[in-house]
């Protein structure tokens, strides 16, 4: 599966607002600015492979400002469940709906 990271608030925007389908996965590490993660879902899955996940969820880790933690909670969601309110700050987003999943942040 391909998997996405914006490295920059503007490409955070571009990522999940412009490139992410309806159907793709969208990840950020919860509680601190950082990375938006997304996952192409081109065959439309209900949910990710575990290993995906848990690979994906620990790149958001790896590049937020809790990449120096144990363990890090990171929100998984559909980007259709991912929004943009006018007014809001570069690579601020709200969500609709999510799950979280723990991981260690990836390593280089």
């Amino acid at each position: 599966m391909t998997v996405l990271v914006g490295r920059t608030a503007a490409d955070n925007d571009v990522l999940t607002l412009k490139i992410a389908s309806q159907k793709d996965f969208w990840m950020h590490v919860a509680s601190e600015s950082g990375s938006h993660v997304v996952v192409r879902n081109p065959d439309g899955l209900d949910a990710l492979p575990k290993e995906t996940l848990l690979f994906a969820a620990s790149l958001a880790a790896r590049y937020s400002k809790a990449k120096n933690a144990k363990r890090v909670q990171v929100h998984v969601a559909r980007a259709r469940d991912v929004s943009k309110p006018r007014g809001f700050a570069r690579g601020k987003v709200v969500l609709k709906r999510y799950q979280s999943v723990k991981v260690e942040p990836h390593s280089d």
